[in-house]
């Protein structure tokens, strides 16, 4: 392996402007300017995007030397998740075009993670943010976002994010001008954010060499992005989706697609396979990253981190890259990080 193939925070974001990767930063930091608070989100926008990318030395123990398995840190992103670069996309885009004017509230149906960065941002701007959140989100995420400002409106926890989708549907029909609604599962600039930054840098960490990308579905942004950015700018890289065993299950964030609202974002096409997780094999491969590799994250990296392993046992060489969705903060009250395995 190349010395120097994996790069950190600011050496990425060096690479990244440098090479016109990263295109969003300078169009959000011009944008915020004319809205007078330069100065905070230049601060954010500065942090977001250019995650490290980690091996997986101790859980990938065991694999054939020419197999790499390697993570994307996005819990290292400063709201804490992967989301935080889709939420920055699509707020930059809202202003950009005028449909978040001033007095407009930002409204949106979320798990949790997207709602938190949106909370972010939406501080650092004044932007009043309303987050519609199934009741099955866990309470730290809720307490977050209710520390930005945000206003939070628990929906049913049986419909998941479907329900909350349907809630800020029927109220911003109600008063459309009052509100800015992004519509994370149906807005490109969600996955557009994933094709500029996730994308461009796993090809630069990886100098090109990932063969296997592997990523839970939810909004599918991520995946959709990434794997329109790896096919695009190199020789075919599969692309594995990663799904729940069932739509009840205890992954925040990941969707049972063959029982929920498939997201208008989604490019089934991309999908080379599907591995099927359960719960308590997340939570599982969950505690392991934490007492094996030092990161502290959630559980859908532990989903991802489990698919992406079962992908690379199977290979004599290649690079399967997956990512840390999100930081296990969010999750320190569950009790699965006390089970047993």
């Amino acid at each position: 392996m190349a010395e120097g193939f994996f790069y950190g925070n600011e050496t990425m974001k060096a690479i990244a402007t440098q090479k016109g990767m990263i295109t969003v930063f300078p169009e959000a930091s011009t944008r915020i300017v004319a809205r007078g608070s330069a100065r905070r989100l230049s601060r954010l926008v500065d942090h977001i995007g250019g995650t490290p990318m980690v091996h997986l030395d101790a859980i990938g123990r065991g694999l054939p030397p020419n197999v790499c398995l390697a993570a994307k840190a996005e819990h290292l992103n400063p709201g804490g998740s992967v989301k935080d670069r889709a939420a920055l996309r699509m707020i930059s885009e809202g202003l950009d075009s005028g449909a978040l004017s001033d007095g407009r509230i930002l409204i949106d149906a979320t798990s949790g993670n997207t709602g938190i960065a949106y909370a972010m941002l939406g501080a650092a701007l004044g932007i009043p943010v309303v987050l519609a959140i199934p009741g099955s989100a866990s309470d730290e995420r809720k307490r977050i976002v209710e520390a930005f400002g945000a206003e939070v409106v628990i929906t049913d926890a049986m419909e998941l994010t479907d329900g909350a989708q349907r809630y800020v549907v029927d109220r911003v029909r109600e008063n459309p001008d009052a509100y800015f609604y992004p519509d994370q599962y149906n807005n490109p600039a969600n996955w557009q954010a994933h094709f500029d930054g996730t994308g461009a840098e796993i090809i630069e960490q990886t100098e090109g060499s990932v063969t296997h990308f592997v990523a839970a579905l939810g909004t599918t942004g991520t995946f959709t992005g990434v794997a329109r950015r790896l096919n695009s700018d190199r020789d075919r890289v599969v692309c594995v989706a990663v799904q729940p065993d069932s739509p009840l299950h205890a992954m925040e964030g990941v969707k049972h697609l063959e029982t929920a609202i498939v997201p208008g974002i989604f490019d089934a096409s991309l999908v080379d396979e599907t591995i099927v997780i359960k719960s308590e094999e997340a939570f599982a491969m969950t505690r392991r990253l934490a007492a094996e590799e030092g990161l502290y994250v959630g559980v859908s990296s532990g989903a991802n981190v489990l698919a992406a392993l079962r992908i690379a046992e199977r290979l004599d060489s290649g690079t399967v890259v997956t990512v840390l969705c999100d930081t296990g903060s969010r999750y320190s009250r569950e009790p699965f990080w006390t089970q047993s395995t």
